[in-house]
């Protein structure tokens, strides 16, 4: 039993800080990817496999960290990540050939990609020890402010130190932060207990699953080469995505202790159709946040970073939403609210034109953080009840796998109508896809009884 407060700030500041760092990443970068282009005498198009290597590492990586969370301990799996973020950050920022910064993305995407998953094991066993009977709602609504709302703020971060010191700035930002982490983790968060006994390679090789972890890796990366082909799809590749995704459930189903446990999936339903939920409203968060951008920035001639402004009032309403949201650990109302607003906020795209005020611009962004805050803490808050202790760490990582899916989908869709040119027509053929994938997420919610009995059973913790 903890005394005191079991989440004191020094507890929980690492594992904010820690998690705020694989989205600002994700985002930052686009606002650079034009000055390496000149610096290394490549195309725009060649930069983006800079994109590309930080959302395939992390989708791998988050899950697995999750594993080896779970099975080494939380906290060193955190230290550990940490300083690969320090080393890909120096590496990025004193590259000079793309090799070394897609190198340098890499080893960024998986560092920062054992943050969420080893905190929301750390805050389990913390709340459980503490004899919490629901979930800390603020601590778990600020890691997702921390963890999933900030990915917004990168784009006029990105954006101001590109302008200010150039582009080398996006990766040595890390370095100061990944530094302060580290410190801060190495003080402040408790120690793992001994791992049990002398293991040799097979057994750990066996516990964590090597095989299951190198089968996902080879499902994800060809499905991922898949959408990032479109509009010109690599077909091999979507094949090898089946095989490769046949040959990993046939191996969980049969392994002792799977990486990805498909048993549980299949019995878990709720959890199933919390992944799917998570992975279509992000596809359309993402699709505002990089598709209403990059439209921005055609139609109305504005810069990265003041596009990036604009799209900064999302951010912020959907970080104050998460708060009280997540305090009272609510699920099924706001997750109803989350498909209901990008649905009329897709709405809202579909009459947008490059006459259109600011301020309609302004207010659809708004709408689109009201989904943000929704999605980020209901679907936490939905995970944390939906699983055990043993599997939130792996159960949290494959959450941000499926959101990593539904952004790559986003860039895929962005791509195929932006393909010739961006424009209005291009624009609302996007607004109708949102539309018809807020539907689906609308339906999911309302016709999932589970849900109904989370919120139920949450009611009545709370009185």
């Amino acid at each position: 039993m903890q005394s005191g407060n079991p989440f004191s700030w020094r507890f929980v500041a690492p594992l904010y800080m820690g998690s705020t760092l694989n989205p600002i990443n994700s985002s930052m970068l686009a606002t650079a990817l034009v000055p390496i282009a000149a610096f290394m005498h490549v195309s725009v198009a060649q930069t983006t496999i800079l994109v590309t290597a930080l959302y395939l590492a992390s989708s791998i990586a988050q899950p697995t960290a999750g594993k080896l969370s779970a099975e080494f301990g939380p906290r060193r799996v955190f230290l550990a990540g940490i300083l690969m973020v320090l080393l890909g950050g120096l590496l990025g920022g004193f590259g000079r050939d793309l090799t070394m910064l897609i190198v340098s993305r890499i080893l960024i995407g998986i560092g920062t990609s054992t943050a969420y998953p080893s905190a929301m094991l750390l805050i389990r066993r913390r709340a459980e020890s503490s004899g919490m009977s629901k979930p800390p709602g603020n601590v778990l609504g600020a890691l997702q402010i921390a963890g999933v709302v900030t990915g917004a703020v990168g784009l006029p971060i990105g954006g101001v130190l590109v302008d200010a010191w150039g582009w080398r700035t996006i990766f040595l930002v890390n370095i100061p932060f990944a530094l302060v982490a580290f410190v801060m983790a190495a003080l402040w968060i408790p120690k793992d207990g001994p791992m049990v006994g002398a293991r040799t390679v097979r057994e750990i090789s066996s516990r964590i699953d090597i095989t299951g972890i190198v089968g996902f890796a080879a499902t994800i990366t060809a499905l991922m080469v898949f959408l990032f082909s479109l509009p010109r799809p690599e077909w091999t590749a979507l094949g090898l995505a089946v095989v490769f995704g046949v040959l990993l459930i046939w191996w969980e189903l049969r392994t002792k202790h799977p990486f990805i446990d498909v048993r549980m999936l299949a019995s878990n339903l709720a959890l199933t159709r919390t992944y799917a939920r998570f992975s279509l409203t992000t596809l359309c968060i993402y699709t505002v946040l990089y598709g209403v951008t990059e439209w921005i920035g055609a139609a109305r001639g504005t810069s990265a970073l003041q596009a990036g402004l604009l799209i900064l009032p999302m951010s912020v309403i959907s970080a104050l939403i998460v708060g009280p949201v997540s305090k009272r650990n609510l699920v099924r109302g706001p997750l109803i609210v989350c498909a209901g607003s990008s649905m009329v906020a897709s709405i809202g795209v579909l009459f947008l034109t490059a006459n259109t005020s600011i301020i309609w611009i302004l207010l659809i962004t708004v709408i689109f953080g009201v989904t943000m805050g929704t999605m980020a803490s209901s679907n936490q808050t939905a995970l944390y009840l939906q699983v055990t202790s043993d599997q939130i760490a792996t159960a949290s990582g494959l959450l941000r796998t499926f959101g990593y899916i539904g952004s790559i989908a986003s860039s895929a869709l962005i791509g195929i109508v932006f393909h010739t040119r961006v424009s209005d027509g291009g624009l609302h053929h996007i607004a109708i896809i949102m539309i018809a994938v807020s539907v689906i997420a609308l339906i999911m919610t309302i016709a999932d009884r589970r849900l109904k009995v989370t919120s139920s059973r949450q009611a009545s913790a709370t009185s």
